[in-house]
C-alpha cells in the first residue's frame, strides 16, 4: 500500500545524507537529482556514487554538443526606445548560480546591446572580447564544463518598457523574463502587466493577432468536441464561439483575465490605467 512506499522512500532518504549530495555534486558539478539516484543506487558509498555519476557522464559527455540544455538563466536591458531579452542555457542548476556563467550571461547581454541583434542567430556572431559572442561563449562552456547555449534573443521597440525577471528558486538566477513595451505612464500597472505575462503565458497580444488558421483548427476541434457532446444542431453556433472565445482568453495578452483580480480583463486594466500595450516577449528557461 501507500504506506509501505512511503516507508521505502523515507528508508531511501534516510540512507543519504543532503551533506552527501552536496559534498558530490561540489566536487563533480552534477545536478540534484542525478547526484541522488546515484547516492541510491550505491547505498549511500560515496566512492561508488562517484563511478555510477562518472559513467553516466562519459557515456553522455561523448559529445557536449547532444546534451541537453534544460537550466540556465534569462537577463534583460532596456534602454532608449528598446529592449531586450535573453535565454542562457546549460545543463545543471549548478552551473547556473555559478559566477562565471551570471558575469558571461551580462557581457553577452552587452554585446547584444552594442551590435542590436534581434535573434539568436544573428547574437551569435556580434563582436564581444575580440572574438564573437559564439567564441566568448564556447570559451566558457569549456571553463564550466557543460554545453551552453544562447537559446534565444528577442529585440523589442517601444516608447517605454517594463520588465520583470522572476525566480522561480531563490538561489538560482531568474528563469522567467517579461519585457513589455508600451505607452502610457503608468509604470506600476505596466509592471504588474508583466507580471501577469509571467504567470499566464500568453502567446499574442490581441486576438487580432492570432494566426487565422490557428483559429480555425480551435474551431473545427471545438465543434467536433460539442457535436460529439450530442449538443443540438441549433444550439451549436453559439456554443462553438462560446469555446472559440475561450481559446482566445487562453493565447491572447489582452482577452485574458487579469491574475490580480480576474473580474477584469487585461484590455480593462490597460485601458482604466491610460496605457497601449505596443509588444511583449517572454522567455522561461529550458521550455
Amino acid at each position: 500500500g501507500l504506506g509501505d512506499v512511503y516507508k521505502r522512500q523515507l528508508h531511501h532518504m534516510a540512507s543519504v545524507s543532503l551533506e552527501d549530495i552536496k559534498k558530490l555534486r561540489e566536487q563533480l558539478g552534477t545536478g540534484m537529482v542525478d547526484t541522488k539516484n546515484a547516492l541510491e543506487e550505491a547505498g549511500g558509498d560515496l566512492e561508488k556514487a562517484t563511478e555510477i555519476l562518472r559513467l553516466k557522464g562519459a557515456k553522455g559527455n561523448a559529445k557536449r554538443a547532444d546534451r541537453s540544455t534544460s537550466e540556465g538563466l534569462v537577463a534583460a536591458h532596456e534602454g532608449d526606445g528598446v529592449a531586450y531579452l535573453l535565454e542562457l542555457a546549460c545543463e545543471t542548476d549548478f552551473v547556473a548560480k555559478n559566477d562565471k556563467f551570471v558575469a558571461l550571461a551580462d557581457q553577452i547581454l552587452a554585446a547584444v546591446v552594442a551590435a542590436g541583434s534581434g535573434s539568436a542567430e544573428s547574437a551569435l556572431q556580434a563582436a564581444a572580447q575580440g572574438g564573437t559572442v559564439a567564441s566568448m561563449i564556447e570559451d566558457q562552456a569549456a571553463i564550466l564544463g557543460e554545453k551552453v547555449e544562447l537559446r534565444r534573443v528577442s529585440k523589442l521597440e517601444g516608447e517605454r518598457f517594463a520588465v520583470y525577471l522572476h525566480k522561480t528558486n531563490k538561489d538560482l538566477p531568474p528563469q522567467v523574463g517579461v519585457v513589455v513595451a508600451y505607452s502610457g505612464s503608468d509604470a506600476d500597472t505596466a509592471r504588474s502587466v508583466a507580471q501577469h505575462i509571467s504567470f499566464a503565458d500568453p502567446q499574442f497580444l490581441s486576438r487580432d493577432d492570432v494566426p487565422a488558421d490557428a483559429v480555425e483548427a480551435e474551431r473545427r476541434i471545438v465543434e467536433e468536441i460539442s457535436r460529439g457532446e450530442g449538443k443540438p444542431e441549433a444550439a451549436l453556433p453559439k456554443i462553438v464561439e462560446g469555446r472559440v472565445g475561450a481559446f482566445f482568453k487562453q493565447v491572447a495578452l489582452l482577452e485574458q483575465d487579469y491574475a490580480r483580480d480576474n473580474k477584469m480583463q487585461i484590455k480593462q486594466v490597460v485601458e482604466q490605467a491610460g496605457l497601449t500595450i505596443t509588444g511583449f516577449a517572454r522567455f522561461r528557461v529550458g521550455s
